[in-house]
């Protein structure tokens, strides 16, 4: 049975039923027409740096900037791409009395809310851009269907090409917005930011996969977004599906017809031995938010070379590897033949971790935090299989394919209480020191 229903009133009943109970089907009901993610974009405090450290870390060339020499007293942006993955960078000026002439492409931005953003979430999410056929309609059907408007369809006209752009965002969770992308325009980003030919990098990046949301109450936000967009879902699991015996999480998937815009939801359980990292990320960022964004390789091995290369010397570094006795069984849990032995020794030495459904395998990773709060971070993937029709011809690879490491979450779980462990017990013997030094002091 699936675990959200329509009611006679048009709205969505939530009832969780576990991983095994689940059966998934698509009952293509989107509200209107949308394809897949279309970027991402960072509020922070200081764009030039931060796009830079992604740059270097995530092997992405810059293409496009805003900022004063483009005319923006308003806002510094830097947008930075690998392939489909478009992630933008934006931070305010301090210089209010400064705006009077300000070239800045965003309509709705707003220095002060710039500011409360970086203040109460620290480098964060603030937007996720998704591909639609109409950004007009599909805010006005939001909205209409319970969506909290946040900008109305707003028009960018390209003046080089004669192209254009409509854009319009709704409240999706806590701070972040769902911004509705349409229209003929081909640039990098959105018209009136100037294209920058920068640096050839590339690891491998392909496209934003799945993008993940923690949210205190899971039932409230899946009702939301599923009666907005009309959206299905995809999957779900609960604390005993993915937990360990400290802390666990209940997990919505959602998607659209297509199934090619994934975004999971997460809440954290509670009465466990220790917090939930899911309530550890609410507390950290001050409410919901995007926790990780899951990017898609089509070689997990060349891409983490490149990415462990970078760890220690400005890149990202990553969530530590489990114990051997793990590698010795995977093999046997995505099938004998589906890895080389080259591939599993790779697997091991770069710290992957494997899963399966009943559809393919699932390659993955993920980074330690971003910035200095433990909140978002990335996770690196790779899909085997779901290439071929049904009349055994090559096909785009369907979304979703080998599910979203059901049986890795307890070792990802695992994994994160040991980080949390150590920075407790670093904060102890730090606090620990500086008692014993004043103590030393007024003996």
């Amino acid at each position: 049975m699936a675990t959200a229903a329509e009611t006679k009133e048009g709205e969505h009943n939530v009832n969780l039923v576990g991983f095994s109970n689940f059966k998934r089907s698509n009952p293509l009901s989107d509200k209107f027409e949308t394809h897949k993610f279309h970027h991402i974009e960072f509020w922070c405090g200081d764009a030039t740096n931060t796009s830079r450290r992604f740059q270097w870390g995530l092997g992405m060339k810059q293409v496009a900037k805003s900022d004063m020499s483009t005319g923006n007293r308003t806002y510094a942006s830097y947008v930075l791409k690998s392939h489909e993955v478009t992630f933008a960078f934006t931070a305010p000026y301090n210089n209010p009395e400064e705006q009077a002439d300000s070239q800045y492409p965003h309509h709705s931005y707003s220095q002060e809310a710039a500011f409360n953003f970086f203040r109460e979430h620290g480098l964060a999410v603030r937007a996720v851009g998704i591909s639609c056929a109409d950004a007009a309609q599909a805010y006005e059907i939001s909205v209409a269907n319970g969506a909290e408007g946040v900008q109305a369809p707003v028009t960018l006209r390209d003046d080089e090409t004669g192209t254009t752009l409509v854009y319009s965002e709704v409240k999706v969770y806590g701070d972040v917005v769902m911004r509705w992308m349409s229209g003929d325009y081909q640039g990098p980003f959105i018209p009136g930011y100037e294209n920058v030919d920068g640096f050839e990098l590339d690891y491998g990046l392909k496209r934003m996969d799945h993008l993940v949301g923690n949210v205190p109450v899971l039932a409230d936000q899946v009702r939301y977004m599923m009666n907005f967009t009309g959206w299905h879902e995809f999957a779900e699991f609960v604390a005993s599906d993915v937990g360990t015996e400290s802390s666990g999480l209940n997990s919505m998937v959602v998607a659209n017809n297509n199934e090619m815009v994934l975004m999971p939801i997460n809440e954290p359980t509670h009465g466990t031995k220790r917090k939930s990292q899911i309530q550890t990320y609410i507390e950290q960022n001050r409410g919901a938010g995007l926790q990780h964004i899951a990017i898609k390789t089509d070689d997990i091995f060349a891409t983490m070379k490149e990415l462990r290369q970078r760890s220690h010397i400005g890149g990202f570094e990553f969530m530590p590897a489990p114990n051997p006795l793990y590698y010795e069984r995977v093999p046997s849990r995505i099938g004998e033949d589906t890895l080389t032995a080259e591939q599993l020794k790779e697997l091991q030495q770069y710290g992957l971790l494997a899963d399966k459904d009943d559809q393919g395998v699932l390659l993955q990773i993920f980074t330690k935090p971003l910035g200095d709060r433990p909140t978002i971070f990335i996770e690196i993937i790779q899909r085997i299989g779901c290439t071929l029709n049904e009349q055994g011809e090559q096909v785009e690879q369907r979304g979703g394919c080998g599910g979203f490491g059901k049986g890795n979450f307890s070792e990802l779980f695992k994994s994160i209480e040991d980080y949390e462990i150590q920075m407790e017990e670093a904060a102890q013997a730090a606090l620990a020191k500086q008692r014993a030094k004043e103590e030393a002091g007024t003996a």
